[in-house]
């Protein structure tokens, strides 16, 4: 178990290294910025442990106790103008864990969709994020509002690449912009993760023959999914049982991102917004692994790790 001081500038250490030997930034126009990167990666992270219900509770939370680890903190509008700007140097930050780890020397990873429900408050308009969230079906949620989430996970849980749609969009659609994007990256869209030879092991939403072919012939990707229901027979059920067993990491890793780090729960009124807070969360789910697998703990043991 760490405590809260060692466990903030272990996270300052990496962030703040890492930012220097890899990243470049640009000069911004104007008064330099009040925080570093790393300190911008680094009370972002923090910020999105369940202990904090919202947003401006991290930030009260943060005026209080943290001034001394960070004398410049700024207001917090002025803290989140910092965050979208920096939201694909978070992105690259969690990346960065995992090729620490070697996470992506498995020979499987699961793909799988999850449900992201946002507010969108009408008063005036068309409300929050009109024409990019809408209503979409899931069996975990029923019918919501929001977006179509993707991510694909290794074995012990790290999270090496994810994507998002509005959520009437469909997985095989999805599941083919994610695996084209990580053959032929994009710098602009970085969160697909990195290519990688392992299978992915899907649910039947992503089933198809003809997907299969082409996924595995114009991206090098091998996915195995279980068949249609009124396929099922197609497979024995010591199959259709080995498979789902494989798979159950990713519910775990889902229940973590919902239930721990509050994803679907922040009430972002833009786009950039709703990026730099998935790519945080991601990133904080990445680097308690990293700490636990230093530790010698267990990957996902993340209840007790930070003494409050």
């Amino acid at each position: 178990m760490l405590d809260r001081n060692t466990f903030l500038t272990t996270l300052y250490v990496m962030a703040d290294d890492f930012c220097k030997q890899h990243m470049t930034f640009a000069p911004l126009p104007g008064p330099a910025a009040s925080l570093t990167p790393g300190e911008v990666i680094t009370l972002d992270l923090f910020g999105q442990f369940w202990w904090f219900r919202s947003e401006r509770s991290f930030y009260a939370y943060a005026e209080r106790n943290l001034k001394g680890y960070f004398p410049n903190l700024p207001a917090r509008p002025q803290f989140n103008r910092l965050v979208r700007h920096h939201w694909k140097t978070i992105v690259a930050f969690w990346q960065y864990l995992v090729d620490e780890m070697g996470a992506q020397k498995v020979i499987f990873e699961v793909l799988d969709s999850v449900p992201i429900p946002v507010r969108n408050i009408k008063r005036r308009g068309r409300g929050w994020l009109a024409g990019m969230a809408n209503i979409g079906w899931s069996t975990r949620l029923r019918w919501y509002n929001g977006f179509h989430g993707l991510i694909s996970v290794t074995p012990i849980g790290v999270i090496t690449g994810y994507a998002f749609a509005s959520a009437s969009e469909k997985d095989q659609p999805m599941a083919d912009t994610f695996l084209a994007l990580r053959r032929s990256p994009n710098k602009d869209l970085p969160t697909p993760g990195r290519f990688t030879y392992a299978y992915y092991l899907a649910d039947n939403g992503f089933q198809g023959r003809e997907n299969a072919n082409h996924w595995n012939l114009d991206y090098g990707a091998m996915l195995m999914a279980a068949p249609m229901r009124k396929q099922a027979d197609l497979w024995p059920t010591a199959w259709h049982n080995w498979l789902k067993s494989l798979r159950q990491i990713v519910e775990t890793v889902c229940d973590k991102l919902e239930n721990w780090f509050g994803l679907g729960k922040d009430r972002n009124h833009e786009l950039s917004g709703f990026h730099a807070r998935f790519a945080a969360k991601v990133a904080l789910h990445n680097f308690l692994i990293f700490l636990n697998l230093q530790l010698g703990r267990p990957p996902l043991a993340f209840a007790d790790l930070v003494d409050w």
